[in-house]
């Protein structure tokens, strides 16, 4: 198997200097972390300097850090935040060697995690992201104190054929970049996405540049997401092309695990985009609950 690389160093060249542009949107980060891990070097940032029980961010696919912008000052209202490129995903993380299944997917972020030595630490993914935490969590539980889950992709429902063909439009070399562009608008609800927009580039680059070699994400058994024992709360979006979001909250609710699920109808796959001031104020009520169960 191969590793996941940029297609050229130019390419690569230029996807840095869109992400060093992009991350000058955010709070200036505390700490900056490249933790050797089994299959890589993997990016983390810490914000804040709360103490607490801090949130984890799981970036969606082809995207990284820069992406959680428009939810990042609110949450560093009232936590601690850490955000990580995921390994084998466009961003400032290096994979160095294959990845062969999800397990070893997971065994990356166990280390990152020792490396930080957080006790605990709340985990919010969203698309991708959200299939990353959870994949964690199926493997490793001991540093998981909840999980929380943005239109996750490929977690409670198949893919959909809106999104294979998504897919396919934004990685085939002959498809044209005004294809790509609509796609992108697509995906995002019918919203217009801005071209200049430094983040946007970033995920457009790594949608059609960046040459993902870790396996397919598979869908997982009712019996691994019924073992993990950490509160979940998942919002599925109402116009979601990544998914039947009805199909998907129903599934989640028939699980045995503690989920708190529901769709939001006016949201499309970029929910936390869309919606960043809910949605931050949605993981606040849901923590809140978790910290009063507790006492």
């Amino acid at each position: 198997m191969e590793i996941s690389r940029f297609k050229s160093e130019k390419i690569h060249q230029k996807f840095l200097t869109f992400y060093d542009e992009a991350m000058k949107k955010l709070p200036v980060p505390q700490e900056i972390f490249d933790i050797d891990t089994t299959y890589g070097t993997v990016r983390v940032y810490r914000f804040g300097n709360r103490g607490g029980i801090p949130i984890l961010l799981f970036p969606g696919r082809a995207a990284s850090t820069p992406m959680w912008e428009p939810n990042m000052a609110g949450l560093l209202k009232t936590y601690d935040v850490y955000s990580m490129d995921l390994l084998g995903e466009p961003g400032m993380s290096t994979q160095t060697k294959p990845i062969k299944d999800n397990e070893q997917q997971a065994v990356w972020v166990e280390d990152v995690l020792r490396e930080l030595q957080l006790t605990k630490v709340h985990l919010v993914g969203v698309s991708f992201g959200g299939w990353s935490a959870v994949n964690y969590a199926v493997y490793y539980q001991k540093y998981i104190a909840s999980i929380i889950l943005l239109d996750p992709a490929l977690v409670f429902a198949p893919f959909s054929l809106k999104i294979i063909l998504f897919s396919l439009i934004t990685i085939l070399p002959f498809v044209p970049e005004s294809w790509r562009k609509k796609s992108m608008s697509w995906i995002s609800g019918g919203a217009q996405v801005d071209p200049q927009d430094s983040t946007a580039r970033l995920i457009s680059i790594g949608l059609k540049d960046f040459l993902i070699k870790t396996p397919p994400p598979k869908q997982f058994t009712t019996e691994q997401l019924n073992s993990i024992q950490a509160p979940i709360l998942v919002i599925f979006a109402g116009k979601s092309i990544v998914h039947d979001s009805a199909k998907a909250l129903a599934y989640a609710k028939s699980l045995s695990n503690p989920i708190e699920a529901e769709i939001w109808p006016a949201a499309s796959h970029a929910i936390n985009g869309e919606f960043p001031n809910e949605i931050n104020e949605r993981i606040g009520t849901f923590l809140s609950g978790i910290n009063s169960q507790k006492k």
